[in-house]
């Protein structure tokens, strides 16, 4: 089964059970694959909808930091209940301790001398954990492995 057929049937799923929240989360999110789909004029791959996915979770992420800041616990609280919802559908996040070893082993195969090779290690990083990592801790681990170089 594919992300967007499993999208549809837990739409599905949600509006049968009247679970509003998860209905209006999942009908977000099917509207932003079907934007995608109609811009790329074919249909979405799962990496592709992965991407529109990973895209809507940093979208709460970044509501739920401004929310916060500007001292609104209810719409943070709201966007935090969005994001558990979304969170059920990314693939597992790799651990640190996997990224450190890949980080490891990427600036050695490359031969990184310091931190003015950091973008063609994150590149590495980025393309080998796609989906599965938040790219500011990649970039805060590459940037202090690549510091003590």
């Amino acid at each position: 089964m594919s992300l967007l057929e499993r999208f549809e049937k837990d739409f599905l799923t949600a509006y049968k059970a009247r679970n509003e929240l998860t209905v209006a989360v999942l009908r977000m999110l099917k509207t932003a694959a079907k934007n995608k789909q109609v811009e790329l004029k074919r249909a979405l791959t799962d990496e592709e909808t992965l991407e529109v996915l990973a895209r809507q979770v940093k979208q709460r992420k970044e509501s739920i930091e401004s929310f916060t800041k500007g001292n609104r616990p209810d719409l943070a609280a709201k966007e935090q209940a969005e994001l558990a919802i979304l969170a059920a559908y990314m693939p597992e996040a790799a651990t640190a301790d996997e990224l450190a070893a890949f980080v490891g082993q990427a600036i050695a195969d490359t031969g990184a001398k310091g931190p003015a090779d950091m973008g063609r290690i994150m590149g590495l990083v980025m393309a080998k954990y796609k989906g599965r990592l938040d790219g500011k801790m990649a970039s805060d681990m590459v940037k202090t492995r690549l510091a003590a170089l």
